[in-house]
């Protein structure tokens, strides 16, 4: 078996175990032996879980509100390689459609460089900002637009 990534660890988590019922608790123990019985390594599940913990030590207390001008964020060589073209043109659009607040694009793009992929693309990177919105208190409206975008049948989609 391929040894998966940090993002395959994130994902069946968040498919199987915080998505459905958020409130549930379930220790980390018990998280652990599943997901070696699923096949994932100790090393990624371990990373899967510092990932996790960081994500929730960086939930801000409040956001600033911003009127109509938006913080122009200017990355870092080390973003503008880890992110594909189109995944960077889709933070954007988040930030400019007000689906994700200027902190809330930090968090996403800490929570992007601290994967292990030497590249993201626009699956993954939608995948990230879920998790993370999904972390926020009070962003169930952005919630259900991201997981209508991730989850809508492409036939479903008109250009």
């Amino acid at each position: 078996m391929k040894e998966e990534s940090v993002l395959d660890v994130l994902l069946y988590l968040f498919e199987n175990y915080f998505y459905e019922d958020p409130d549930t608790e379930v220790d980390r123990d018990s998280l652990q032996r599943s997901l070696l019985e699923a096949g994932f390594s100790p090393r990624e599940i371990n990373k899967a879980f510092r990932w996790l913990d960081e994500l929730a030590e960086l939930r801000p207390v409040s956001d600033l509100s911003v009127a109509d001008d938006m913080p122009v964020r200017v990355l870092a060589p080390q973003e503008l390689d880890r992110l594909e073209c189109d995944a960077l043109g889709f933070l954007m659009f988040l930030g400019h459609q007000r689906i994700l607040t200027p902190t809330q694009r930090e968090l996403v793009l800490d929570r992007v460089m601290a994967l292990d992929a030497d590249l993201v693309d626009l699956e993954d990177l939608k995948w990230v900002v879920l998790m993370v919105l999904f972390n926020q208190p009070g962003q169930e409206e952005a919630v259900a637009w991201m997981e209508n975008l991730i989850f809508q049948d492409p036939a479903e989609v008109r250009h």
